[in-house]
C-alpha cells in the first residue's frame, strides 16, 4: 500500500534552521551560508524518509518562515511598500514575516494569524488593489529539482489556490472572487512546469475546505479547479485536505478530476461516514490521513487496520497518509534521553511516525497474518497494558463539581465599581502583558543553574535582582500597573507543567509555532494536580519592592492543554477541568498572600475551537469558557482577574470571551489594523479591554505618534474609561534596547492621550 507523509519539520533535530535564520539576521552569517544549511537540512529530511520506505515525499514543505508567505512571493502577491524597500528577494520575504527599521524605509510587518486551530502561525497575505498574481518566483521548482538531482523523486507541496484566497487580506472592498481567474491561470502554469520537470504527483493543501462552505465558496473551488485541472498534464493531482471532514463538499471534490484526494480519518469525525454514504469513485486514489500529525502518542495498529478495512471495502485504490503535515509534532524520539523507555513506549514523534506508516501498510497488505506480526504483537500489548498517571482522587473532584462552581459574585457591573475605588488607577491604565526580555544572561544562568554549575541561592539571588532591575525600570517609564519580568520561567506553559503533578518534559521535543520561534510542549501523562504554590514568592517579591499594583502571572487552563501534548485516553473536558482545579489553587493563594490583580493568560482559547461553527459550543466553548470561570469565581470582588489572548480571530466569539467574566482582557490587535474593535462595539462589550497597541514580534520600535495614533483609533469605539493600554503579547522574544523605548512612547502617547480626555 502506498504511503505518503504530506509535509516534514523543518526546523531540524536540534534546530539548526532557527539558529541559522537568527545568525543570518544579526548579520554573523550570509545568504550563502544560511542557503547552505537549509540545503543540508533538505536534504537530510528527504533521505530520511526515503530510508524509511515512504513512496510519496514531499518537497516545497521547507519554508525559511512560513509556506504561505513563500506561496504569496510565488504569486507575486508583495505589496508595494515591500517592494520600494529596494532589498534582496530573501530580505524582502523577511520584511513581510517581521517588518523593517532601516536606511531604506519603515513598514509594518504582515498580520499573523493561528494556522486553523494549530498553534503554528501564518503570515496574512495581502492583497491589494492593482495586484495581478503570475508566476514570480522559483523556490517551488528549485526544490524539486534539487531532490531530483540527489536521486529523489519528491511530491511537490503547495497551498492551494482557495484556501490561498480565503486566508488573503483584501484592500478596497475586493475578494477572493476577483483574483479567481489569475489564481487558475497561473496554478495551471505551475502544474504545467512541475510535469516538464518530471513530477508525477503534484500536492495541492486545501485545509480550508474542512470549513463551512457557502454556495460560493463552492462555487469558487470548482471554479479555480475546473480551469487548473483542464491543463494538468502529466502529473497527477493529489487534493490535500485535513483538520478535519469535508461533509460541505466532498460530492463536488470527489466530481473534479482529481488523482487523488486526501482525507482526515484523525480529525474528520464524517470523514469515513461521507465515504461509506456516497461511495468514493474508483479512479481516485484514496490517501487516508491515519497516522497523527497533531499528537504524539502512539498509533493503536488494531483500530487504524480495521479503520483501513472499512475503506479497503469503499474505495478501490487507497494509500496511507499522516493526518496533515508532521511539521507539529517533534523531530524524533533519539533526542530524549532524560525519558525512560517505558514513557518513550507511549509515543511516536515524526521520524517514528514514519515508521508506523511503514508498519501499518505492511500489516494491511498482509491482513491475514496480522496476529503473529511483531510490531502488532508489541504495539497491541501497550494498549492492552493499565496506562500510569492515574490518580482516583482527582478524577473524583472534577466529578463532584457543580454549577455554583463556575459563577463568580458579585456580578461584573458591581465588581468594576469596587475595583475602580479600591486601584484609584489614572484613565487609559498603563501596562505591559507580563514577561520581559529573556537576555542571553539570564537563559545562560538558567541553562548553568539546570546544570548544577551554580547553587540554588545564587540562581534565587540572580532572579531577585532581574525582578528589583525590572520594577525599577517600569516605575521610572512611568507604567501604572507592574509585572515581575517572569525572569525564572523558560515557558509559560513548560513552567506549570513542570511544577503540577501529572506532566512529561522532553529535552529536545521543538516544534515550530512561527518563524525562528520554537516551543518545546510539556506532555499530559496523568492526571493532574497541584502540590505546592508556584507563583506566589516570586509574585509577594515583586509586590514588595513597590506602592504600585503588581500582577501575578498565570497561565490559564485551557491554554496549558492546547499547548501540550493531551491525553487521548481521556475527553478534553476533563483534563482541562483537572488543570483548571490546580490553577485556582495559586489563584487562591496569590490573593491570600495580598496580589490584588491576577492575569491568567489564555493566548491560546480559540486555537482548538471547531474549524465548523455547528460545533463550537458543544465540542468546545461550553467546557472551555466555564473551564477559565472555575479558576477565579473563588476570588474577592476587591481581587481585579486580567487575562490575554493573541493571534486568533476573535471577532467571531466576542460574547463568548465576555462570558469569561474577567475583568480586563487585553487583545493582539496591532497587526490587524484594531479590526477587532468593530467587533467589539458591536457586541457591546463589558469587560475592560487592553487592545496592543504595538507589534512585539516585529523588532522595530513604534514612535509616539503612531501609538498616540492608535489610542485615538481605538477610542472613537471604546469607552475611554474601560480601555487599557498595553502591549500585543509579552516581551520576552525581544531585546533591551527595543523594549525601554518602545514602553516609554507606550506611555508619553497614553499620558498626551489622557490630558485631552480630561478637562
Amino acid at each position: 500500500m502506498i504511503t505518503s507523509v504530506i509535509g516534514y519539520p523543518r526546523i531540524g533535530a536540534n534546530r539548526e534552521l532557527k539558529f541559522a535564520v537568527q545568525k543570518y539576521w544579526r548579520g554573523d552569517i550570509d545568504k550563502t551560508a544560511l542557503e547552505e544549511t537549509a540545503s543540508a537540512l533538505r536534504l537530510a529530511h528527504w533521505k530520511k524518509q526515503q530510508s524509511a520506505g515512504i513512496d510519496l515525499i514531499p518537497s516545497n514543505d521547507f519554508s525559511f518562515y512560513d509556506n504561505m508567505l513563500d506561496t504569496a512571493v510565488l504569486l507575486n502577491a508583495v505589496p508595494q511598500r515591500y517592494q520600494d524597500l529596494g532589498l534582496s528577494a530573501l530580505d524582502t520575504m523577511f520584511a513581510m514575516a517581521r517588518g523593517y527599521q532601516g536606511e531604506k524605509g519603515d513598514v509594518h510587518a504582515l498580520p499573523m494569524k493561528k494556522w486553523f486551530n494549530t498553534n503554528y502561525h501564518y503570515m496574512v497575505p495581502e492583497i491589494e488593489k492593482g495586484t495581478h498574481l503570475s508566476l514570480a518566483g522559483t523556490k517551488l521548482f528549485d526544490e524539486f529539482s534539487e531532490a531530483k538531482s540527489q536521486g529523489i523523486l519528491t511530491k511537490p507541496v503547495l497551498i492551494g489556490p482557495y484556501t490561498f484566497l480565503k486566508l488573503a487580506w483584501y484592500t478596497d472592498q475586493q475578494t477572493a472572487a476577483d483574483y479567481a481567474d489569475d489564481a487558475a491561470t497561473v496554478y495551471a502554469e505551475i502544474l504545467k512546469k512541475l510535469a516538464n520537470l518530471g513530477a508525477k504527483w503534484v500536492q495541492f493543501d486545501e485545509p480550508a475546505a474542512v470549513k463551512d462552505m457557502t454556495a460560493k465558496d463552492l462555487a469558487l473551488f470548482q471554479q479555480l479547479y475546473r480551469t487548473i485541472l483542464s491543463a494538468k498534464g502529466t502529473a497527477k493531482v493529489l487534493l490535500q485536505t485535513y483538520f478535519g471532514d469535508v461533509r460541505d463538499c466532498y460530492r463536488e471534490l470527489t466530481a473534479l478530476p482529481f488523482d487523488g484526494i486526501g482525507l482526515d480519518f484523525v480529525e474528520g469525525r464524517q470523514s469515513l461516514s461521507l465515504i461509506q454514504q456516497n461511495s468514493f469513485p474508483a479512479e481516485k486514489v484514496l490517501f487516508a490521513g491515519i497516522i497523527n500529525g497533531r499528537n504524539i502518542w502512539k498509533n493503536h495498529y488494531r483500530n487504524s487496520l480495521s479503520l483501513l478495512k472499512s475503506l479497503q471495502e469503499n474505495a478501490s485504490q487507497l494509500a496511507i497518509s499522516t493526518s496533515c503535515s508532521l511539521l507539529h509534532v517533534p523531530y524524533t524520539l533519539k533526542n530524549e534521553t532524560d525519558l525512560k523507555d517505558s514513557q518513550k513506549a507511549y509515543f511516536a514523534f515524526a521520524e517514528e511516525k514514519l515508521d508506523e506508516l511503514q508498519d501499518l501498510s505492511k500489516l494491511a497488505d498482509h491482513s491475514n497474518n496480522t496476529q503473529q506480526d511483531n510490531s502488532f504483537h508489541t504495539n497491541e500489548a501497550l494498549f492492552q497494558a493499565e496506562r500510569p498517571g492515574t490518580n482516583p482522587a482527582i478524577r473524583k473532584k472534577v466529578a463532584a463539581l457543580t454549577e455554583q462552581d463556575f459563577i463568580r459574585k458579585p456580578a461584573f457591573a458591581e465588581r468594576e465599581k469596587i475595583q475602580k475605588k479600591e486601584f484609584d488607577l489614572p484613565l487609559l491604565p498603563t501596562t505591559t502583558i507580563g514577561s520581559f526580555p529573556q537576555t542571553k544572561e539570564v537563559k545562560s544562568m538558567r541553562a548553568r543553574h539546570n546544570k548544577g554549575e551554580i547553587t540554588d541561592q545564587e540562581y534565587t539571588d540572580f532572579l531577585k535582582k532581574k525582578i528589583a532591575d525590572c520594577i525599577t525600570l517600569q516605575e521610572d517609564i512611568g507604567l501604572d500597573v507592574l509585572v515581575h519580568g517572569e525572569f525564572e520561567r523558560n515557558d509559560m506553559v513548560e513552567y506549570f507543567g513542570d511544577n503540577l503533578n501529572g506532566f512529561l518534559f522532553t529535552k529536545n521535543a521543538w516544534v515550530q509555532s512561527y518563524g525562528s520561534r520554537c516551543v518545546k510542549p510539556p506532555i499530559i501523562w496523568g492526571d493532574v494536580s497541584r502540590s505546592k504554590p508556584i507563583t506566589v514568592d516570586w509574585s509577594v517579591y515583586a509586590q514588595s519592592l513597590t506602592k504600585k499594583p503588581v500582577k501575578g502571572m498565570l497561565t490559564g487552563p485551557v491554554t496549558i492543554l492546547n499547548w501540550s501534548f493531551p491525553r487521548e485516553d481521556i475527553s478534553h473536558r476533563d483534563s482541562v477541568m483537572q488543570i483548571a482545579l490546580a490553577i485556582r489553587e495559586e489563584v487562591l493563594d496569590l490573593e491570600a498572600h495580598g496580589i490584588r490583580i491576577i492575569q491568567i493568560d489564555e493566548a491560546a482559547l480559540r486555537e482548538k475551537l471547531p474549524l465548523r461553527k455547528s460545533d463550537w459550543h458543544k465540542e468546545y466553548l461550553d467546557w472551555a469558557i466555564p473551564a477559565f470561570r472555575l479558576v477565579h469565581s473563588g476570588v474577592k470582588p476587591t481581587t481585579q482577574i486580567h487575562t490575554h489572548m493573541c493571534y486568533s480571530e476573535f471577532t467571531d466569539i466576542i460574547p463568548d470571551i465576555d462570558a469569561m467574566d474577567a475583568d480586563v482582557i487585553s487583545f493582539e490587535a496591532s497587526r490587524s489594523d484594531l479590526t477587532i474593535l468593530d467587533a467589539l462595539a458591536k457586541a457591546n462589550f463589558r469587560t475592560e479591554v487592553g487592545p496592543g497597541v504595538y507589534d512585539i514580534h516585529s523588532p522595530r520600535v513604534p514612535s509616539t505618534a503612531e501609538i498616540t495614533e492608535a489610542l485615538h483609533k481605538m477610542l472613537k469605539k471604546l469607552d475611554c474609561h474601560k480601555l487599557w493600554v498595553n502591549p500585543d503579547c509579552g516581551l520576552k522574544t525581544r531585546g533591551n534596547a527595543e523594549t525601554e523605548p518602545s514602553l516609554r512612547h507606550m506611555t508619553n502617547a497614553a499620558k498626551a492621550v489622557r490630558k485631552e480626555l480630561q478637562p
